[in-house]
């Protein structure tokens, strides 16, 4: 029983720990900029405003800028799940000549940081013309290592005795993957389309670099540059913030089953 209490007590400072940083924020986005700047600062707002969130949208026009966040992140996400699915597929179940070296390929590229490529990736978007373009920014990260590697690993462990049955009945590799292996992957495409959302919806210094004019920025980077004309304006940004994170939060709440179910079977600790 003791130990159980000290188990609980541990868990829930963690949880604490973990929750604090996004309340302060919250409350923090309340404030007016002068209690913002104020030293030491204070928990709870003294003097409750929406100052922040007023701003935010008379500077900026949030509702274009959600929306190119919104096509970004949904067709990245799209992609992923489509592509991640198939290239999982081929690795787990098909048999082709140098499979294994090129899965050792995907493993060294989850090692590479995406500062080292962004030169090449940009070079190659500026000679195909699309930078200043929505399928500029979308384009590089329609497939990632990660997520090759999560399908197949879960993919793995679906039997093969279903895929056999269904190549005696006559069923090709693209039916058999739609009608049989897709089905059967809802945790691990829940789990590969909330990391990718995450990913595409917070990247800042990708998109900053391909768009280059103000109706194709995204949310972080709107707010970067809108938030330091006259100096760095910290409720701005705060509630931007705020603004940005909402709907990951909303998407981990209705997919947080599947993610961590996911999670747990595709073998990542």
């Amino acid at each position: 029983m003791r130990r159980r209490w000290s188990t609980y007590a541990l868990l829930t400072a963690g949880l604490v720990l973990v929750v604090l940083p996004f309340v302060w924020t919250v409350l923090t986005s309340f404030k007016p900029e002068t209690e913002i700047r104020r030293d030491p600062p204070a928990f709870l707002p003294l003097e409750w405003t929406l100052a922040n969130y007023d701003l935010l949208l008379a500077k900026m026009n949030i509702g274009q800028v959600f929306l190119n966040s919104l096509i970004v992140a949904v067709a990245v996400v799209a992609g992923n799940l489509l592509f991640c699915s198939m290239v999982g597929y081929a690795f787990a179940k098909l048999s082709f000549r140098w499979k294994n070296a090129v899965f050792a390929l995907v493993l060294v590229q989850m090692t590479v940081p995406a500062i080292v490529v962004m030169i090449p990736q940009f070079v190659l978007v500026a000679k195909i013309g699309l930078v200043n373009t929505f399928l500029g920014i979308i384009l590089p990260g329609l497939v990632t290592p990660l997520g090759v590697f999560l399908m197949r690993q879960f993919i793995m462990d679906i039997p093969d005795e279903l895929i056999h049955a269904a190549r005696v009945d006559g069923a090709r590799e693209f039916r058999i993957f739609f009608t049989i292996v897709l089905p059967l992957c809802k945790p691990a495409l829940a789990t590969l389309g909330l990391i990718t959302f995450l990913g595409s919806w917070n990247n800042f210094l990708w998109p900053a670099v391909v768009a280059q004019s103000e109706d194709l920025y995204t949310l972080p980077v709107a707010l970067a540059i809108f938030s330091g004309y006259q100096g760095t304006q910290y409720g701005l940004l705060i509630a931007g913030a705020v603004v940005v994170v909402l709907p990951i939060l909303t998407l981990f709440v209705f997919l947080q089953r599947y993610f961590i179910q996911g999670i747990a079977s595709t073998g990542i600790k």
